[in-house]
């Protein structure tokens, strides 16, 4: 699948500076580009995206603009407009990038609004590089199911799209020690692979022991988020092979 391009609209510096690193440092994600401003996001969309946000004049579009934008990290308050005017501008045009709403705003109005804009997740600031990453990363899943369909779909897939978007186990639910950055590391792998693995692939690939990477298999099989089928064909002690339930 082709890496996710990611524009980051965020007036300020710091934080835009992180939330930009943040992606580079992400798997499947490509850094389109930093907008200050509301004219300036729209500048990196299609041409009919390009003019001004409400009540401003139009900034000039990129010298070089990026070939496309999926995905925005959009913050609520912006110094020429509002965060969900610029969502339904995107909407009202038909562009296709998806929006995650990164801010400090926590007014319950504004998240319902952004909710019903069509926004996939909303990340409330101050927040770590791990809870960045597992807003991403459901995103990334709900992607890849939805982008490996076809034309049409069924009850069944469109559940697996939808259920990618939750996380795989919030940390307070978890068994004793299983820690939420390593279930979301084996997750991410999971997610990546078009056949099914190990404990040993997984011990391997992540660099963790085999006995380790069985616990964290096995507790993703009884969450059912992988399905867990034997090997055959080895001697000793079966084997199971995991796959991501997609």
């Amino acid at each position: 699948m082709a890496e996710i391009r990611v524009l980051v609209v965020e007036d300020d510096p710091i934080a835009a500076d992180a939330h930009a690193e943040y992606v580079r440092r992400l798997d499947g994600f490509t850094l389109a580009g930093v907008a200050r401003t509301g004219a300036e996001a729209l500048a990196f969309l299609p041409p009919g995206g390009r003019s001004a946000a409400p009540g401003k004049p139009a900034d000039p579009p990129p010298t070089d603009p990026p070939a496309g934008v999926d995905l925005i990290l959009l913050d609520m308050n912006l110094p020429d407009a509002h965060g969900l005017d610029l969502i339904r501008r995107i909407r009202g045009l038909g562009l296709p990038a998806d929006v995650i709403a990164i801010t400090a705003v926590r007014d319950l109005q504004v998240v319902r609004s952004a909710i019903s804009s069509g926004i996939v997740q909303y990340l409330i600031k101050p927040f770590t590089f791990s809870a960045f990453a597992e807003k991403l990363t459901t995103y990334q899943g709900f992607r890849e199911n939805l982008t490996g369909q076809a034309a049409s779909t069924t009850q069944s897939e469109v559940d697996h799209a939808l259920a990618a978007l939750r996380p795989a186990a919030p940390q307070a639910f978890l068994p004793k020690g299983l820690s939420e950055e390593t279930l979301r590391a084996v997750v991410q792998h999971l997610r990546g692979l078009a056949e099914p693995t190990s404990a040993l692939g997984i011990a391997e690939s992540l660099n963790l022991s085999r006995v380790t990477a069985r616990r964290y298999l096995e507790y993703l099989a009884e969450q059912k988020s992988v399905r867990r089928t034997p090997r055959y064909g080895t001697r000793g002690r079966p084997e199971f092979e995991y796959r991501w339930a997609r």
